[in-house]
């Protein structure tokens, strides 16, 4: 399995993340993750939709509870578009964080069996077995259109280049 060592950072420690890296006009790979419902759930269940895929550590952090309340924020806006975050946070506690912040827009999904989504799409990281922080935006034909790895995981994404992609989509 490959792994990237040095491409991203916590705090400026250097971490490895396994998995192949993902770049625009690849095919996106199936995944299978699992609902706050623990329900299967993977790239078939959006079909025909384009796909903003918010990736973050553990849902319990500032930095990703922020992202995680934008991106649904944002869903609203955004017709014919699936918006997801994922992380390796139990079901359990997904379902935990919606109810009391209210994200109703978004669907979020647990990696947390397989780690399917973290290796296909190169965000799992090594070290700590969490996600690392990204978004992936892909086409309702399954092609990868936008990717971000943010270097150091502390770090925000660029929310409004991932945005702009996907409008250019719809």
């Amino acid at each position: 399995m490959e792994k990237r060592k040095g491409v991203i950072t916590m705090n400026g420690n250097p971490l490895t993340l396994v998995g192949k890296e993902i770049k625009v006009g690849d095919k996106a790979s199936d995944f299978k993750a699992l609902t706050k419902d623990l329900k299967p759930f993977g790239l078939g269940d959006m079909e025909g939709k384009i796909k903003l895929i918010s990736v973050v550590p553990s849902i319990d952090t500032k930095v990703c509870d922020l992202q995680t309340m934008r991106f649904n924020e944002e869903a609203s806006k955004l017709k014919d578009t699936v918006v997801i975050t994922i992380s390796m946070d139990l079901p359990f506690a997904l379902d935990r964080y919606c109810a009391s912040k209210g994200i109703d827009n978004a669907i979020t999904l647990s990696d947390h069996r397989e780690a399917s989504f973290g290796i296909a799409y190169g965000f799992l990281i090594e070290e700590l077995r969490l996600l690392s922080r990204g978004v992936v935006v892909i086409d309702e034909n399954n092609i990868v259109r936008y990717v971000e790895y943010v270097d150091e995981i502390t770090k925000h994404p660029d929310y409004d280049k991932a945005l702009e992609e996907v409008n250019k989509l719809i």
